[in-house]
């Protein structure tokens, strides 16, 4: 991967400026830069140059200018715009709290960069088989058509509060928040 230029500290300072909460990127239209050697692995850990991010607040910061387009990951800011790498989904959740809402339950999943996303109407869960374990992959909508993993914990606990159904002469697990239902599996 090139560096076109890229200077970690300066970008840091650039994206601080823009405030807190995510910025409007779908407003903004800067010049593709190039690739910088920057990764992000399954696990939610973010690496650069080789080596991870260890500081969680530049993560969180950087997570805040993320941006998908055709395919592709790039962080983005108001002048430039610079592809790196996502070996699956851009955001890891760790976190599920179930809360009482207008429609009933409501499952709202937290990231490790602090992005808080409730399913329902607007937000999907969904579940697919890893291509390499066979195991269940289950992903949110975070927003910018970007997903986030479920951590394994996470995806357990939702089966311990999931309830078995028949949906398609297929018995099945489901939990329904914002009164939209959510299929997590097939009981076997």
């Amino acid at each position: 991967m090139s560096q076109p230029g890229f200077d970690l500290s300066e970008a840091s300072k650039a994206i601080e400026k823009s405030g807190e909460g995510i910025p409007p990127l779908d407003k903004w239209n800067p010049d593709f830069c190039g690739d910088i050697d920057m990764r992000i692995a399954r696990d939610g850990k973010w690496f650069y140059l080789g080596t991870i991010i260890s500081r969680p607040a530049m993560v969180k910061l950087f997570s805040k200018v993320l941006w998908l387009e055709e395919g592709k990951y790039f962080l983005k800011t108001p002048v430039e715009k610079v592809g790196i790498e996502v070996e699956d989904a851009p955001f890891l959740m760790t976190e599920v709290q179930v809360q009482e809402g207008e429609n009933g339950p409501e499952y709202q999943f937290v990231s490790t960069t602090g992005d808080k996303v409730v399913i329902g109407k607007e937000n999907s869960l969904w579940v697919e088989e890893c291509s390499e374990t066979s195991e269940p992959s289950p992903y949110v909508d975070v927003r910018f058509g970007m997903k986030g993993l479920l951590h394994r914990n996470v995806f357990y606990e939702l089966v311990e509060l999931a309830i078995e159904r028949e949906i398609d002469n297929k018995q099945v697990l489901v939990i329904e928040s914002q009164g939209v239902t959510f299929i997590l599996g097939e009981v076997s």
